[in-house]
């Protein structure tokens, strides 16, 4: 169970994210707070795992307070829920959780108190942030957004579930950087996140994996890597 602060000097925010929270079984205690200062007296005598921040409030701002508890032994998570853009590179610097764009979606506040949860029973640190550029403008995503990437020359395209970007890595590079994290060459123009696969695709003389919306290629020099993995996960191929 999830012990929260919500901190929004604007209080129709503060309700609707309190309202939405409460819907959520994971979510035990809910604390508000219009202001920073009173976020801070809310840590000082509660037992917090997480902070909803909205970044513009007057005197402390989220990014403020991010920093302030960024030097706490235990630091809570940190969660922005902003209307701004172009703040998201600043917060990831902070070792954000996540950031919620204004109004929130269920569905992205469900995906944040998840990421919240296995943070805390895991005891993980906060997964590697990677700089994207989106028509010229720089953007961070988490690694463990990407569901596969696939290879394009020199360069490599991640794909998320919402979009993909294309940075200037060989995807050999990727495969040996990030197998610790879990991603597998499963042929030589993709590098599949394992536990995005959903199933596995086995007919005579061809493979294939199925991560998200894609049907993705195994090549036979692969395929017996992508076995032993999967039996290790306990992914069943479907036929």
């Amino acid at each position: 169970m999830v012990n929260v602060v919500i901190v929004d000097d604007e209080l129709p925010a503060l309700a609707e994210l309190g309202f939405l929270l409460s819907r959520d079984a994971r979510i035990d205690s809910i604390h508000q707070a219009s202001s920073g200062a009173e976020a801070l007296r809310i840590l000082q005598s509660n037992p917090i795992d997480a902070l909803f921040l909205d970044i513009h409030m007057p005197s402390l701002s989220g990014l403020d307070i991010a920093r302030v508890i960024s030097r706490f032994s235990r630091p809570p998570a940190v969660v922005f829920v902003t209307a701004d853009e172009d703040r998201a590179l600043e917060a990831f610097e902070l070792r954000a959780v996540d950031y919620l764009l204004k109004p929130v979606r269920t569905e992205r506040l469900t995906e944040s108190v998840r990421r919240i949860c296995e943070l805390m029973e895991d005891g993980a640190a906060t997964p590697e942030i990677i700089t994207v550029d989106q028509g010229g403008i720089s953007k961070m995503i988490r690694r463990d957004e990407i569901r596969y990437v696939q290879a394009q020359g020199d360069y490599a395209r991640l794909h998320t579930a919402e979009a993909s970007y294309l940075i200037r890595i060989p995807l050999n590079d990727l495969e040996r950087q990030w197998a610790d994290a879990g991603f597998v060459r499963t042929h030589r123009s993709y590098l599949v996140a394992m536990d995005q696969v959903t199933q596995v695709k086995l007919a005579t003389g061809k493979a294939s994996v199925l991560v998200g919306d894609a049907e993705l290629p195994v090549s036979r020099r692969h395929l017996s890597e992508i076995r032993g993995k999967l039996e290790a996960t306990r992914l069943r191929p479907g036929q």
